[in-house]
């Protein structure tokens, strides 16, 4: 048992440090209507480790692949916040489209190379049981910084804060859980706190993401499932159970998300 909980420490608090970077973003993406935001700027980090993985191969240290992950995830979230000034109508369409060349670039990059799918694997689903100090203890300072905003109502009260906090927050995150967990942890708290109602949105945001997170990575070990497709799943089931369950239409729906 105590080597059980040895081996799940790491995984678990990073976990629950990206859990809880991620569900105050989220909240903030899904006010203002841009879903696909997260998608396209952990694409565009995505995109821009996978380039430094395969140009330098085994020279490509951690911290490489993920300064180049916040580079691309820093130019995305410039893209898109272009995009998002410039179209009042049609900025889901565009960001989406944005996510689709990067994901397509991904593939290109990796066509001819020998291990460019298994990296490109990695990046979408990560494994998170494989967490290291080196990269739970950044992401725990930066959710304690984005927590520290959105409980202050800083972190969405202007663009110049908040599409850079996102692209400095998914990049690492990205590293650590993957592509589809980033989503999952951003889209579905946000989600699942809207249909339930809770007027104390950044708490139970929070909470619900990483109690959910930390179930899933729990199942994953029992049923010897991999951690990160685990959790992205769980996560994201977990997040639509309230909206499978409710009777209510759209215009029954709840009162605006309160970011305090």
């Amino acid at each position: 048992m105590s080597d059980l909980v040895s081996t799940l420490l790491w995984p678990a608090v990073a976990l629950a440090a990206g859990a809880a970077l991620l569900a105050p973003l989220g909240v903030e993406v899904f006010r203002r209507g841009i879903v696909f935001v997260d998608l396209a700027i952990a694409q565009g980090a995505a995109l821009a480790a996978l380039v430094v993985q395969i140009r330098l191969h085994e020279a490509a240290s951690a911290l490489m692949v993920t300064c180049a992950g916040v580079l691309g995830a820093l130019l995305t979230a410039g893209l898109v916040r272009l995009l998002a000034a410039r179209l009042d109508h049609g900025r889901e369409a565009a960001i989406g489209l944005l996510y689709v060349a990067g994901a397509s670039g991904g593939l290109l990059v990796s066509a001819h190379d020998p291990h460019g799918a298994a990296h490109f694997t990695q990046l979408l689903a990560a494994d998170v049981l494989w967490a290291e100090p080196s990269q739970t203890v950044p992401l725990g300072l930066i959710a304690l910084v984005v927590l520290a905003l959105a409980s202050r109502r800083a972190l969405g009260a202007r663009d110049g804060v908040f599409y850079p906090a996102l692209g400095l927050a998914v990049a690492p995150a990205l590293m650590t859980l993957g592509l589809y967990a980033v989503f999952a942890l951003l889209i579905a708290p946000a989600l699942w706190a809207e249909r339930v109602r809770y007027s104390a949105a950044l708490s139970a945001v929070v909470l619900f993401a990483v109690l959910t997170s930390l179930g899933a990575l729990i199942l994953s070990v029992v049923l010897d499932w991999p951690s990160g497709a685990t959790v992205a799943a769980v996560v994201a089931f977990a997040g639509l159970v309230p909206t499978i369950l409710s009777h209510g239409t759209r215009a029954e729906q709840v009162q605006p998300i309160d970011r305090g």
